[in-house]
């Protein structure tokens, strides 16, 4: 797992851990304060899970919208159509970093190695992606995961995901013993695939918003089929 998602996945766990300890520690503070004074009062299993309307069962569908950190780095959007089911729609650029070795490994393939004569050569120098776009739908199943922790559900689904790819390369061209030469060329190249996701997503503050972490897995089936790649990442939606 690339260190940079491991951190996201750290820093979602804390929030959850933060969030979790903040309720527990009103609730034990509210109970010493009025401890004594006053007549317990009753609430409601319905109201007490108004926190986030993600979780107010008679009420949806409902929407969110906010932003993914991790691959891709997008604007996110979720439909809740139901308790169980939900769409998700994602648009964004692609963590490149994380790709350098397998745009390194493409120069081969790019490079047009068919009009190099015998006694040429050509190198590999580097590479500068100038953009990388992804975007992609999923359809989601959730499952209730309270008795984990109040306000979190786990989920899994499948979808389709569209990539742009703008590259430019550097190379080194060896002429003969005598004559080397220095030159670039651009790559443009779009592909699809199929994803999977899996998920988790925790609603449970003051605010209508919910932070979710998920891993997903990408297949190629244009470009370099059969060529996989884990991605995911953490994010926050406003809920509405």
């Amino acid at each position: 797992m690339p260190f940079a998602l491991f951190r996201y996945i750290i820093f979602f766990l804390f929030c959850i851990f933060i969030a979790g300890h903040s309720h527990a520690q009103k609730r034990n503070k509210s109970k010493s304060f009025y401890k004594g004074r006053y007549k317990s009062v009753k609430v409601s299993k319905a109201k007490a899970k108004v926190v986030c309307p993600i979780f107010e069962h008679s009420k949806y569908p409902y929407q969110g919208i906010g932003v993914k950190l991790g691959d891709p780095f997008a604007v996110t959007y979720k439909f809740y159509a139901t308790k169980n089911f939900a769409v998700a729609i994602d648009f964004g650029s692609a963590a490149s970093g994380l790709y350098n070795k397998y745009h390194r490994d493409n120069f081969i393939n790019y490079s047009a190695t068919d009009s190099v004569l015998g006694s040429e050569s050509i190198s590999y120098l580097g590479h500068k992606v100038k953009s990388e776009w992804v975007s992609e739908g999923k359809l989601l199943y959730h499952h209730d995961a309270s008795k984990l922790l109040s306000g979190l559900q786990w989920y899994i689904g499948a979808g389709w995901q569209l990539r742009q790819l703008n590259i430019e390369y550097e190379y080194f061209l060896e002429i003969n013993s005598n004559e080397n030469e220095l030159g670039k060329f651009d790559v443009n190249r779009f592909t699809m695939g199929p994803t999977g996701a899996l998920g988790l997503e925790y609603a449970y503050f003051e605010l209508p918003v919910s932070a979710f972490l998920e891993i997903e897995m990408f297949s190629d089936m244009v470009e370099d089929p059969g060529w996989i790649r884990f991605q995911g990442g953490v994010g926050i939606r406003y809920v509405f």
